[in-house]
């Protein structure tokens, strides 16, 4: 891996599509939630101006860009509505895209979660005092804790022994602040990075993506030029600082914008 100071235009010249995970990259990493019953409190953060002044001059030099992320369309609405006009969402990690005014959805994780919810939200884990709160999905399943909660993974065990004859079992992957519950192989941001390439009419060397945690693996794999924000959790061609005094985001544009390339 080499500091992405480092990068070139010769390294660029291929790059057409540049992806951005959120939380540790385009905004501090943290998500503040609370439930009470059927009361969900959640604190949203806002892209900075920094970041969306970087973001209007990656597009006016004619780079596609996107925003792949596991949180919901609607709160990736609220945090990133200044830049809408610059950039797509892929959302709940990689199961859908919100590109040119229209909704593409890339996986359907019905028949797979039927009935999950309803199991996760027993007295076990929703009394448990390390429980925070469901964040508000429709595809895939994110539970928020102060800590693990060693029946979560339990149940979704259980829960793929009723679903083995679909030929399909879900993770259940712990990033140290939530369990985020998807389908395996097929809701992945790399599913998400696959379709959004094909939508674009691009190549997967045409790519570059950042990302910071295990959820991330998948696509940096997928991306053309891979750029990692913990080079201790997600490993890369290029890394970027975690807690340096810039967002990775911040650092890997003016990189980009500092080699001053033109794709239009």
């Amino acid at each position: 891996m080499k500091p992405i100071e480092e990068i070139t235009s010769k390294d660029l010249e291929e790059i057409k599509l540049v992806v951005f995970d959120v939380d540790g990259v385009l905004v501090p990493r943290g998500t503040k939630i609370k439930q009470e019953g059927y009361i969900t409190t959640l604190e949203t953060k806002v892209i900075a101006d920094k970041q969306i002044n970087q973001l209007r001059k990656l597009k006016e030099q004619g780079f596609n860009l996107n925003i792949s992320s596991g949180r919901g369309l609607y709160m990736l609405q609220d945090m990133f509505g200044q830049v809408l006009e610059y950039t797509s969402l892929t959302y709940e990690n990689g199961s859908a895209t919100w590109i040119d005014g229209q909704i593409i959805q890339h996986v359907n994780s019905f028949n797979y979660m039927k009935g999950l919810r309803k199991k996760l939200q027993c007295d076990e884990i929703v009394k448990n005092k390390n429980f925070k709160g469901f964040e508000p999905k429709e595809l895939i399943i994110t539970i928020h804790c102060e800590d693990e909660i060693l029946k979560i993974p339990d149940l979704v065990d259980e829960h793929n022994k009723s679903i083995k004859s679909t030929g399909q079992e879900l993770y259940c992957l712990w990033n140290g602040e939530a369990y985020d519950i998807g389908v395996k192989e097929i809701q992945t941001k790399a599913i998400g990075l696959t379709n959004l390439i094909k939508y674009l009419g691009l190549e997967k060397k045409n790519s570059l993506a950042i990302g910071d945690n295990l959820n991330d693996v998948d696509l940096l794999g997928q991306a053309g030029i891979s750029v990692t924000a913990d080079k201790e959790k997600v490993k890369g061609d290029f890394y970027v600082p975690l807690f340096g005094e810039k967002l990775p985001a911040d650092v890997l544009m003016d990189s980009i914008l500092r080699n001053k390339i033109s794709k239009i």
